[in-house]
């Protein structure tokens, strides 16, 4: 894939552009005239401000075209209340920026590496990144998992963008010739489709899917499951019956918001990463 002629520097101070509630605004990265922000949710009710908190980082859905960067804001201010300094990363997308899937992908990893890096400002443990999205977001959050290729040229590539866990609702896993996506994947596929690049060591997973998604077989997600398990990898998946794309949304179904949340919570506690 050819790479784009930019001029590229990824912003090494914090750029404070909203504060309010709590809430933080910073630009992460610059690409020529584009600054790419994230919110920042810090832990409420904080107990001990010197023990490191674990991070988690949302990355919305929007087929890699377009999306909000407030989709996960509700999940955010719940797991900020639960004891975890919530992240909403926005990326490059076609709408917005003319840009192709890679490029996104190297947002999400950059990222990441921006929240490890500045983890002391943040009050968080680096290893205890969880990474989580929908749809296409779902696929960077996989993917900063297991790709290995398409880093930004002015990333610190020896901090590794592996999260620490996974929480993925109906997430593209499969952009191969008959997955999502691949009409611009191409055969890059081999290299960008999470499906095709699982190995030893990926991070635990919650995977969250509608039985009626026209994106995402439930077939290809019971099977990355058992590749996953495979490989010696934990993998949830929860299958909600007679759902579609997006189901897990607040303004689609309140009781599905709830329940896949609930869920989340119950995940996280088994891996330790906040309290029951």
């Amino acid at each position: 894939m050819k790479k784009p002629n930019l001029l590229i520097s990824t912003i090494l101070v914090f750029t404070i552009l909203v504060s309010c509630n709590g809430q933080e605004l910073i630009v992460y990265k610059t690409i020529d005239t584009v600054q790419l922000k994230m919110k920042i949710y810090p832990v409420k009710h904080m107990e001990d401000h010197l023990t490191p908190y674990p991070a988690m980082v949302f990355f919305f859905g929007g087929g890699w075209n377009g999306g909000d960067i407030d989709q996960f804001k509700m999940h955010a201010e719940h797991f900020s209340r639960k004891g975890i300094v919530c992240f909403l990363a926005d990326y490059r997308v076609k709408n917005r920026q003319g840009t192709t899937p890679f490029e996104s992908l190297k947002d999400a990893k950059s990222a990441i590496r921006f929240i490890k890096k500045n983890h002391k400002q943040f009050n968080i443990d680096s290893s205890k990144v969880i990474a989580a999205g929908g749809s296409a977001g779902g696929h960077l959050a996989a993917a900063t998992a297991l790709i290995t290729d398409y880093n930004e040229v002015t990333d610190d590539t020896r901090l590794s963008t592996v999260p620490c866990a996974l929480v993925l609702f109906n997430p593209v896993i499969d952009n191969g010739p008959g997955g999502y996506g691949f009409d611009r994947i191409q055969d890059d596929y081999k290299r960008f489709s999470p499906l095709h690049n699982i190995q030893s060591g990926t991070p635990p997973t919650i995977f969250f899917l509608g039985t009626e998604d026209p994106l995402i077989p439930v077939a290809t997600a019971k099977y990355y499951k058992t590749v996953l398990e495979k490989v010696g990898s934990r993998c949830d998946l929860k299958l909600y019956e007679n759902q579609g794309h997006g189901f897990f949304n607040f303004s689609r179904s309140k009781e599905n918001y709830y329940s896949t949340v609930k869920e989340t919570e119950k995940f996280l506690i088994s891996l330790g990463y906040i309290k029951e």
